[in-house]
């Protein structure tokens, strides 16, 4: 351990005497030198959906359906992408704990989140084969303005993981667009549609590519970038989000 290392966990103790810090969530006072911004119980209990889902988008069934059937809209209407999951329901725990990352500049939080993601990526052998993970671009003004893009940081956690190399900067958002947050369901589409790009085909031409967002509503975000993935010849476009908004 590095002397800075040695230093701050002799002097943890005091520090959070004198500058206390407490969880965002439940206001719990954080004691441990690993907790940052959420406490560890507020993170045990986050609502990871184990239940079925359909196997091309990852919908959640709260039924007895078996997770082998595809959903009404993947068999009326497939979605360019191969394969989606996610965390949970955008809800509840879930839900507060994306908003704070997201909205609160708590970049730190992309540990314990990107942990859950290449958990949740590996008990459904999402990562087999892939050659490169692509997080969902931010245009640079949104980026500058945010100050991260919160999906290249679950990236990186995602791929310190699992060795699989990010490849940032090859997809790209040409244009500045309001915030899908702001918008119906049409809009979405039409506020995303022409903006994302491939800079350099080449070099996913024929490649598996695992897509990272935070959040899956009506899937507007992830389709186009697929489109855009597959038209530069990638083979398999598979996506992982934090969690999606149920219909």
């Amino acid at each position: 351990m590095s002397l800075w290392g040695r230093l701050n966990r002799t002097f943890y103790p005091v520090k959070i005497i004198i500058f206390p810090s407490y969880c965002q969530l439940c206001g719990q006072l954080l004691k441990h030198e690993a907790e940052r911004v959420i406490c560890s119980d507020c993170l045990k209990k986050l609502e990871i959906k184990q239940s079925p889902s359909c196997p091309v988008c990852g919908r959640f069934y709260f039924n007895n359906l078996p997770g082998d059937y595809l959903c009404g809209e993947c068999l009326g209407n497939p979605p360019p992408f191969d394969w989606h999951r996610s965390l949970g329901l955008y809800d509840g725990r879930l839900k507060e704990i994306i908003l704070i990352f997201k909205y609160q500049g708590y970049e730190v939080l992309s540990r314990p989140l990107g942990r859950l993601a290449y958990e949740k990526l590996s008990a459904d052998q999402g990562l087999s084969g892939v050659d490169f993970i692509v997080p969902v671009p931010l245009h640079k003004e949104r980026e500058k303005k945010r100050g991260f893009n919160q999906s290249e940081l679950l990236s990186r956690e995602i791929s310190k993981l699992s060795s699989i190399p990010v490849m940032k900067s090859n997809l790209i958002k040409t244009k500045p667009t309001p915030a899908q947050v702001s918008l119906e369901a049409a809009e979405r589409k039409s506020n995303l549609r022409g903006v994302f790009k491939v800079k350099r085909p080449e070099k996913i031409a024929g490649r598996t590519l695992l897509l990272i967002d935070d959040v899956f509503t009506t899937g507007s975000t992830i389709k186009e970038c697929t489109k855009e993935l597959k038209k530069a010849g990638a083979r398999e476009v598979r996506v992982i989000t934090l969690a999606r908004a149920q219909k």
